[in-house]
């Protein structure tokens, strides 16, 4: 924290702020705010664990918003957003309502309820971007995030699914749903383990023993409701602590990142890794620290699909610049350059229908990594993202009842 900290003084001296406040912008018409944002700075806190989304921001993001807007982007790496959440809600609680650190910040899930309900955010702006018309607002999933609607206060910038990858050449026959998962865990002693919560994919990873423990995602669809969680729960605390002498280690630590559970499957100590974001395992098998008979798989039993976005601060002295981005983010050529298997191989938050000719071909261009499990495959058992009060209730519950 205090290298972030260290970093905020120093990206703070170098910013350009806008001049118009929030309220001013949103009366400019599209021209007046890129005419307000050249020549700024925008400051992006984002999760800076995979090398080539950093290449991706810094390079082709980057490049094109100075070129194109006389835009300075600085991506800020962070492990995790609450802390940026923490920083912001700590800004304003001094008093700085338009001088802030962050101008922008990659987030989803709890931490932009807490953002929204905390008036952290700056919302009722997005009308306002052009490549807007690209989003499927229509669509449950891009309009609630984790069930929160997201009304105007962030921008989607991916879609995703988590999923499960193996070595063929080590597991030939993967579990086919999580029950079967569960019995291969109890067969194969340590070699398998996940991140311990609240890390964003072990969160994950609970989340589905949680659904399997409910026998699906029904009775858990909706607001918060504590008989059903504490009926729920006790069934999944018994679940994870029955399985613990059966992990890695025999269960007496956990990683504490998705990073580390990577780094245990490239060294061959357990047989499985797991990420939102299936393009990674792509990523990894290119980069040569996991193995090229990689491959990956869903769940029978379904797996957790979401969006995720990017969100501005309600104090980010560089609202225009940061609109831009967003903007820029959304474009179908932004889009197409992260789905590229060499590049990221992100799914686009984006209708790609509703792009041009060109970026249409060349989606339609793109072979699969042979590692990736397609996202038709996956979507077809997608499960929803449970509200937050679901998400902090069962962290706190796994530290208490599994955890310790």
């Amino acid at each position: 924290m205090l290298r972030i900290l260290t970093t905020l003084l120093l990206l703070s001296s170098a910013a350009l702020a806008d001049t118009a406040d929030g309220e001013a912008l949103k009366a400019m018409s599209w021209d007046e705010i890129e005419a307000q944002a050249r020549g700024g700075t925008v400051n992006w806190f984002m999760w800076g664990g995979s090398d080539q989304i950093n290449s991706y921001v810094s390079g082709h993001v980057a490049d094109r918003l100075k070129a194109e807007h006389d835009i300075t982007l600085n991506r800020v790496p962070i492990t995790d957003a609450a802390e940026i959440v923490n920083l912001i809600l700590s800004e304003k609680e001094a008093g700085i309502t338009n001088a802030g650190s962050v101008d922008l910040i990659w987030i989803n899930g709890e931490n932009f309820r807490s953002m929204k309900q905390g008036g952290l955010a700056f919302c009722g702006y997005t009308e306002l971007l052009p490549n807007n018309a690209l989003v499927d607002w229509d669509n449950p999933a891009i309009a609630n995030d984790f069930g929160v609607p997201v009304d105007g206060c962030e921008v989607p910038w991916n879609t995703v699914q988590f999923a499960f990858a193996h070595d063929s050449a080590v597991v030939l026959e993967p579990p086919a749903d999580m029950a079967a998962l569960l019995d291969w865990i109890r067969a194969h002693p340590g070699r398998f383990t996940y991140p311990a919560p609240p890390d964003f994919t072990g969160s994950a990873f609970l989340r589905h023993v949680f659904i399997h423990a409910a026998g699906g995602p029904d009775r858990l669809i909706g607001p918060f409701d504590p008989a059903t969680f504490d009926e729920v729960s006790a069934r999944t605390w018994e679940i994870l602590n029955e399985i613990e002498p059966f992990l890695w280690r025999e269960g007496q630590t956990y990683p504490t990142t998705v990073t580390q559970l990577n780094e245990l499957f490239a060294n061959g100590e357990v047989d499985f890794s797991f990420n939102y974001d299936p393009a990674q395992f792509g990523l990894a098998v290119q980069a040569g620290t996991w193995p090229q008979t990689t491959r990956s798989f869903g769940l029978a039993s379904g797996t957790i699909g979401n969006t995720n976005y990017t969100l501005i601060p309600f104090n980010s002295p560089n609202k225009a610049a940061a609109m831009v981005v967003q903007n820029l983010l959304l474009s179908g050529e932004a889009q197409l350059e992260k789905a590229k298997t060499e590049v990221w191989g992100a799914a686009p938050a984006i209708v790609v229908a509703r792009t041009s000719p060109e970026v249409q071909a060349g989606f339609a261009a793109i072979k699969g990594h042979p590692s990736v499990v397609p996202a038709a495959d996956l979507a077809k058992a997608a499960l929803p993202e449970l509200q937050a009060d679901w998400l902090e209730a069962l962290e706190k519950g796994w530290a208490k009842n599994v955890g310790n």
